[in-house]
């Protein structure tokens, strides 16, 4: 069955500081005619430049997925394009007033929800997709990754991590097919290490984080002074480990919300294709990098070379 392309109904707007920057900024989802694609427009610039949301513009992956055209820069736009690609919207303008898309909770929710509201408008124009005829895979072996294409007419994402510790281990998450992106993967939120926010804060790498948008993983037993010195950075009371080994800024919203926010982040990433693939995507320790240079490969198979 052909499937049509679809924009927003209306524009919708978010607000709020980025997590690596710590740079308010204001972004602005507008509807897009029939073959636009996606594009973020730094609307703050001289001549309010345009970045394209495609894997040919990826310029850094070490903490989020950023973007980079004619030395414009748009950074972490992983879970607005996630959003993009789980509810179907293949053509957008995306304003923005600053350089980091906010990460509002960490997670999808916002975006979903403020979108649900205005509704999606279907275009006459057909949806075009990539087919895949054959594996296509990417792996790095001594680091455990590993990403592999297989040929379907589904649209099934499977990701499994395995962090070796107590607090976090072994989890596996699968969304069988797109149309299950909500409930099932869109409010899973990102999430770090103790040790590793820990560092992001002393090394100043954090600077638009607080203790309500990231599920912390507690890997080591820490020293009350170092609990003391997150609850004085972060400006709240006091932080506690839970029984489940995560810090009490939050609860969970699915037991396995890590492998799930691996998933949203893998979706985001693969829509820097420029369009859908029909195929099953089965990702073992998946990150920005290797999604990215996973997109870089698929594209390379399926687009003929001029």
């Amino acid at each position: 069955m052909t499937q049509k392309q679809q924009t927003i109904v209306a524009e919708v707007t978010f607000s709020g500081r980025g997590l690596h920057t710590g740079k308010f900024a204001n972004v602005t989802i507008k509807p897009a005619p029939e073959n636009h694609g996606v594009l973020f427009q730094r609307v703050d610039l001289p001549e309010k430049p345009i970045v394209r949301a495609h894997v040919d513009n990826v310029a850094d992956t070490s903490r989020s997925t950023n973007l980079r055209e004619n030395g414009v820069d748009v950074k972490t736009v992983e879970h607005i394009l996630s959003v993009c690609a789980g509810m179907g919207i293949d053509n957008a303008l995306i304003e923005i007033d600053n350089e980091e898309v906010p990460i509002l909770d960490g997670s999808a929710k916002e975006y979903v929800e403020k979108i649900q509201k205005v509704g999606l408008q279907t275009q006459e124009a057909n949806r075009d997709y990539y087919t895949v005829e054959e594996v296509v895979m990417f792996e790095k072996p001594d680091q455990g990754i590993e990403l592999i294409l297989m040929p379907s007419q589904h649209r099934k994402f499977t990701v499994i991590v395995d962090y070796g510790t107590d607090a976090l281990s072994s989890q596996c998450a699968t969304l069988k097919d797109l149309s299950q992106y909500v409930p099932d993967v869109y409010d899973s939120r990102t999430f770090v290490f103790l040790h590793e926010l820990q560092f992001l804060v002393q090394n100043n790498l954090i600077k638009g984080g607080d203790l309500n948008n990231a599920i912390v993983f507690v890997d080591k037993e820490p020293k009350q002074e170092e609990l003391d010195q997150l609850a004085n950075f972060f400006g709240v009371g006091n932080v506690k480990v839970n029984q489940n080994g995560t810090l009490d800024n939050v609860k969970l919203r699915h037991l396995n919300e890590p492998a799930r926010h691996k998933l949203l982040d893998l979706i985001g990433d693969m829509f820097l294709l420029g369009k859908p693939i029909k195929g099953d995507i089965i990702a073992k320790k998946p990150g920005h990098f290797a999604n990215t240079e996973f997109a870089k490969l698929i594209a390379e198979v399926m687009i003929p070379k001029k």
